[in-house]
């Protein structure tokens, strides 16, 4: 068995492997659902600069208007995504991750010897 051959059926039994399969479920778990959150509330922005121009351009403390806030709060969403995000991968998906990468790498290095 080439290394080649060897490589991909390790691969491939790690894909099969119920770890691996919940490394996938704990990732889109909370990465699909936070994407379509923050679409929707992307979108809304979009919309109601659109079609909601009296709300978005009503001030609420000097020139500062709901447009403006909004706008603010995306970038604010998106930081807070990002960090939410990487404490996400660090508590829940980078352990199991090392794990598997372990167990790959020490089933690598035991057939090479």
């Amino acid at each position: 068995m080439t290394t080649r051959e060897h490589d991909s059926s390790v691969y491939e039994q790690v894909q099969g492997s119920e770890e691996f399969q919940e490394l996938k479920r704990r990732f889109r778990a909370w990465t699909f659902p936070m994407t379509a959150a923050f679409l929707a509330w992307y979108l809304l922005y979009v919309v109601m600069s659109g079609w909601a121009r009296d709300f978005m351009g009503a001030k609420v403390i000097g020139n500062i208007n709901v447009a403006l806030i909004f706008g603010v709060l995306q970038f604010v969403s998106t930081f807070a995504i990002a960090w939410a995000y990487s404490r996400h991968m660090e508590k829940k998906i980078d352990p199991l991750a090392d794990k598997l990468r372990h167990e790959v790498e020490g089933g690598a290095e035991g057939t090479t010897k």
